[in-house]
């Protein structure tokens, strides 16, 4: 069984032990990998689509991040495991692109909380657009956990990029609109079979098939 499970998480700790491997690089070697974020509206600041869910901050960024994203993406590949990895190479690529389109120039902005906002969005409104038992309540855990969220999308905290947080969410409203769909096996509705009713009537159904003879005999 825990075997199983570690199997069906295997991308999520991937990730995250990615993360904490580079971080922990780019701390202990002194070297600033923030300059591989994305730099809205330049040529070269697209490269950062790649990179910048890779690259934090600081510890407390990185730690925040990182057990947001095990939460999210452990009931994404265990709950939606029919859609889990394609999301999430979605969020990763969108939610960048959307970074670049929309932000200021000026500072390059990275972190998963990007990603993390587009799960929160992706389960929550995946339970808005399934409405099946599951679903639903998946996205009552989702809003009872990560209500908070919703104001990291209004500007106005200095150094928190809010647009990588409202590309996250829209991006995953996008995708649980496009995949509501794509039920899983125990999200398919159960299909019941009814036997024929037995009715009585007056006279036998065959009366009139048999011949005189045959009713004579009865």
């Amino acid at each position: 069984m825990y075997k199983r499970l570690l199997q069906k998480l295997a991308f999520p700790i991937g990730f995250v032990l990615l993360i904490w491997l580079i971080h922990a690089i780019q701390f202990f070697s002194d070297i600033d990998l923030r300059t591989l974020g994305v730099y809205p509206r330049a040529i070269d600041g697209l490269t950062g689509i790649l990179t910048y869910p890779l690259i934090h901050g600081s510890w407390e960024h990185l730690f925040g991040n990182s057990v947001s994203f095990l939460i999210l993406s452990a009931i994404l590949f265990l709950f939606y495991k029919r859609i889990a990895l394609r999301c999430f190479i979605l969020l990763y690529i969108f939610s960048g692109l959307g970074i670049w389109i929309i932000a200021p120039a000026g500072s390059y902005h990275i972190g998963a909380s990007g990603i993390v906002y587009g799960m929160v969005s992706l389960v929550f409104w995946s339970g808005v657009f399934r409405r099946n038992i599951k679903s639903v309540v998946l996205a009552l855990i989702i809003l009872m956990m990560y209500a908070g969220y919703f104001a990291g999308i209004i500007p106005g905290k200095e150094g928190v990029s809010w647009q990588g947080h409202l590309m996250g969410a829209l991006v995953g409203i996008a995708l649980a609109w496009i995949y509501k769909k794509d039920l899983e096996d125990d999200e398919e509705p159960e299909v019941i079979e009814e036997e024929p009713e037995e009715r009585d009537y007056f006279l036998s159904r065959d009366v009139f098939e048999k011949t005189i003879a045959e009713r004579r005999s009865q």
